[in-house]
């Protein structure tokens, strides 16, 4: 028979205990900072965001003690009250949105949510192309066509970095590419549509790297994602300056109508 020590046993249960009060310590210093924004000062704004880089840096390196998926829930919530504080953005801009994903990805790389949000807060927000990337390369590395479900978004998330925001038309290609093979394997109609969007562009890109048709095509990906009103201005200021035009219907929905020549 196998006997336990009471150390043995409560050890982790302890460290556990201690993460969980790491992260509700961080809710309720958030919401001072977030009711109290308008009175505080640049200074003290850009002192909380070195207090929070910090912490974010101490767990990329602490062991996780089997609560990965906690510790990645807890900072893609934190995550999310960052990022949803346009105020405080506004002034201190959102350079700590991939250092929030570092974290949640090396916790949780099947957490296909944060990938969306990882484009869009780092590509689009904080200027910062190279790190989502980065990050989706390192995390596609535990993902499959099948694990988690529908997880050919990561590469389409990729593609549409890599084209929009670095201009590399060929690694597009590519990702867009196998975009549409991982969704191939999938006969429901989100993925047969994600298949031909995907390969529609790896085309275009294929005949003609500075194609119009596949930067709106592109585009027209980033507007059908759940995006806020200025990702969504911006997709559609983008649209109407390489030549298309986007068009509601009055179902609600929205077509984008090509130009005539690529």
């Amino acid at each position: 028979m196998l006997f336990l020590s009471r150390e043995a046993i409560t050890t982790p249960f302890v460290i556990g205990l201690c993460i969980l009060g790491v992260g509700f310590m961080q809710f309720p210093r958030l919401q001072n900072l977030i009711s109290s924004k308008q009175a505080t000062s640049l200074a003290t704004l850009e002192k909380e965001i070195k207090l929070e880089n910090l912490r974010l840096n101490f767990l990329k390196i602490m062991p996780s003690f089997g609560y990965n998926n906690l510790i990645a829930d807890w900072a893609y919530l934190n995550f999310l009250q960052y990022f949803g504080d346009d105020e405080v953005r506004d002034k201190t801009g959102y350079s700590l949105s991939p250092e929030y994903f570092e974290v949640i990805l090396k916790q949780d790389p099947r957490f296909l949510a944060a990938y969306l949000s990882l484009s869009t807060s780092t590509s689009l927000y904080a200027a910062m192309p190279e790190r989502a990337i980065g990050l989706m390369e390192k995390g596609l590395k535990s993902l499959s066509p099948l694990v988690p479900k529908k997880s050919y978004y990561v590469w389409r998330y990729k593609g549409i970095d890599e084209l929009l925001f670095l201009g590399n038309a060929q690694a597009a290609q590519q990702s867009f590419t196998m975009a549409a093979n991982w969704a191939s394997g999938y006969s429901d109609d989100e993925s047969k549509f994600v298949m031909n969007i995907s390969q529609k562009t790896a085309e275009f890109l294929s005949k003609n790297p500075n194609s119009k048709y596949a930067q709106i095509a592109t585009w027209a990906m980033v507007l059908g994602n759940k995006v806020d009103d200025q990702t969504r201005q911006r997709a559609i200021s983008a649209i109407e300056a390489l030549g298309g035009k986007v068009i509601s219907t009055p179902e609600g929905t929205q077509t984008i109508r090509f130009p005539p020549k690529d």
